[in-house]
């Protein structure tokens, strides 16, 4: 089984052109054989993509865009399906292929675990965020000071503190 990808080589939009690299390098990276099929300078490679797109995938304009992905003549989808399915860990299902041996799909009931984990995560960081914007209120480490005294208050607090050592001295 082959997987073919169906590319244009000479794409104008770096979008396209981003999707082919990140699918390219995602095979690759799985080491998975594939074969690369250019629409843009192959008019029979290009007849057959659309003519094998099914109708209901196919975008409202119905010519769909590259990357377009199959399994010999078998299609499994486009550039959105695909990344979905590396989001869902489910690639080797995507492409029709046998998961290499060691290859561990979490199953349905780890991956509502992790879901929950990553949604408790959220909550927990959140938290945190609160807490630190709560500390981040100034903290002064000086010691209080006095509120200012004006002269006349002090002059008097002065000959208060003196009559009274006076008083304390009889």
């Amino acid at each position: 089984m082959v997987i073919k990808v169906f590319l244009a080589s000479s794409s104008g939009s770096t979008a396209i052109k981003k999707k082919q690299q990140d699918v390219l390098g995602f095979l690759e990276a799985l080491k998975i054989e594939y074969a690369q099929l250019d629409i843009a300078s192959n008019e029979e490679n290009r007849m057959w993509m659309r003519e094998n797109v099914p109708g209901d995938m196919k975008p409202s304009n119905g010519i769909p865009l590259p990357p377009q992905i199959f399994n010999e003549e078998n299609y499994c989808g486009d550039y959105e399906t695909f990344f979905n399915a590396k989001e869902e860990n489910s690639v080797y299902e995507f492409l029709g292929l046998t998961p290499p041996p060691g290859f561990k799909k979490a199953s349905p009931a780890e991956e509502e675990v992790q879901e929950g984990e990553e949604e408790g995560e959220y909550e927990r960081e959140e938290e945190e965020l609160r807490q630190l914007e709560e500390q981040e209120e100034p903290v002064s480490e000086e010691e209080p000071q006095e509120e200012p005294v004006n002269e006349e208050d002090e002059v008097a607090q002065v000959s208060q503190e003196g009559e009274e050592a006076e008083e304390a001295e009889d």
